[in-house]
């Protein structure tokens, strides 16, 4: 798949742009400050509805401007080898649900675009997936999970959404035990413990599945890009099993069915719940669990050098560009065209020249890379393809 034009309405610094794409690489050229990154962020975000730069779609829409709008035309083949072109349109407007439209048709949920593109984006944040905080390791994976199954992002809303209600009347329970201020009906705790535990067994299952097929490559591509310096190993480490850890017969990891993980978050939530009451949060479910990075049999985390680190987060996105290229769920009918757009936004200028000449090698055959750089010789020479200068807000392709 490559996307063959985007077109960009009051989206960050561009009041409008419109920039023409083709299959191999594009490297994006100028000067910080200049709009290359708001170029990619705006491909990202109709792959993923998210940005990787801020959490809020708020700093998406132009500064006076009451929404922007961001189109793609993304192109695939279908089962038959042939080239099909679908006309996605977002519309972002701060404090309202976003909309989009699919090739023209009535407005329908945002989410709904979700699987018509898929993009793997490496930026200087990715540091953060294995130097940060657990919160970001699982937004990696949710997202890698939202574009492989577009259908669990319903999933992840709904989980939100309980998480947030439930939470709030911990808060008001806590408050009554404490007699600061009105009583609360425990049993509708009850409620939402169970509407918690049924959305959040779906997402526990769905990331151990995950994490399980994505391994591999993990410990693949670390070696590609490390030379084999150390091995790289993944693992899943969910709240509920140290909550249940001393249970005999308690089945975790990928042989527990979203049922009996149901049942398992259910019962944590009662041994916790008087812990939860007095703190006012939720403790036990994904909100709470973790990607467990290891290099060498030591936590990733403060223990791995700098450029250790660097070559974990490459080795993440490359194992997500390899699993996105396997497949997933195809129900919108592209046949095996899965293969993802690769951004690499301003990377080569945090990496070493080892890194950089690697992660090049690595990239350069996919169907569309798309590169962002200060200058041009940022960019490694296996990398050399169309250039665009971006300066002020304007787009020029250099021939």
């Amino acid at each position: 798949m490559y996307v063959a034009h985007l077109s960009l309405t009051d989206f960050r610094s561009y009041p409008q742009v419109e920039l023409p794409l083709e299959p191999g690489i594009t490297a994006l050229v100028g000067p910080n400050g200049q709009g290359k990154t708001n170029l990619v962020e705006a491909i990202g975000y109709v792959a993923t509805l998210g940005s990787h730069r801020v959490p809020s779609d708020a700093a998406l829409v132009r500064q006076g401007a009451s929404r922007a709008i961001v189109r793609a035309r993304v192109v695939r083949d279908d089962e038959r080898g042939e080239s099909r072109a679908t006309l996605v349109e977002l519309e972002v407007t701060p404090g309202r649900s976003n909309r989009a439209r699919i090739n023209g048709a009535s407005p329908t949920r945002a989410r709904d675009v979700l699987g018509i593109l898929r993009t793997v984006l490496f930026a200087p944040e990715d540091l953060a997936l294995v130097k940060g905080d657990p919160d970001g390791r699982r937004r990696f994976l949710d997202e890698l999970l939202v574009q492989r199954t577009p259908r669990i992002s319903a999933t992840i809303g709904d989980y939100e959404r309980v998480l947030r209600q439930r939470s709030a009347l911990l808060k008001s329970a806590g408050a009554a035990v404490r007699g600061s201020r009105g009583g609360a009906d425990l049993r509708t705790l009850d409620v939402w413990d169970a509407k918690l535990a049924q959305t959040g067994a779906e997402i526990v299952v769905a990331r151990r599945a995950l994490v399980a097929e994505l391994a591999p490559h993990v410990a693949k591509s670390y070696a590609q890009v490390s030379a084999g310096q150390g091995d790289a190993v993944i693992t899943y480490r969910a709240s509920l099993d140290a909550v249940l850890e001393q249970d005999e017969d308690v089945i975790t990891a990928a042989g527990a069915s979203v049922e009996l993980v149901e049942a398992q978050l259910l019962e944590a939530m009662g041994r916790l719940r008087g812990k939860e009451i007095d703190r006012g949060v939720s403790l036990v479910g994904p909100h709470r669990d973790d990607l467990v990075l290891a290099l060498g049999g030591m936590p990733a985390k403060g223990y791995a050098s700098h450029g250790e680190s660097w070559s974990y987060a490459l080795a993440l996105r490359l194992a997500s560009y390899a699993l996105l290229t396997d497949g997933g769920d195809d129900a919108l009918g592209w046949g095996h065209d899965g293969e993802p757009v690769l951004i690499l936004d301003d990377v080569f200028a945090e990496l070493d020249a080892r890194r950089r000449d690697r992660l090049a090698e690595l990239v350069a055959p996919a169907r569309q890379v798309l590169i962002t750089a200060a200058v041009a010789d940022d960019v490694p020479e296996p990398l050399a393809g169309a250039r665009v200068d971006v300066m002020g807000g304007e787009v020029a392709r250099v021939l």
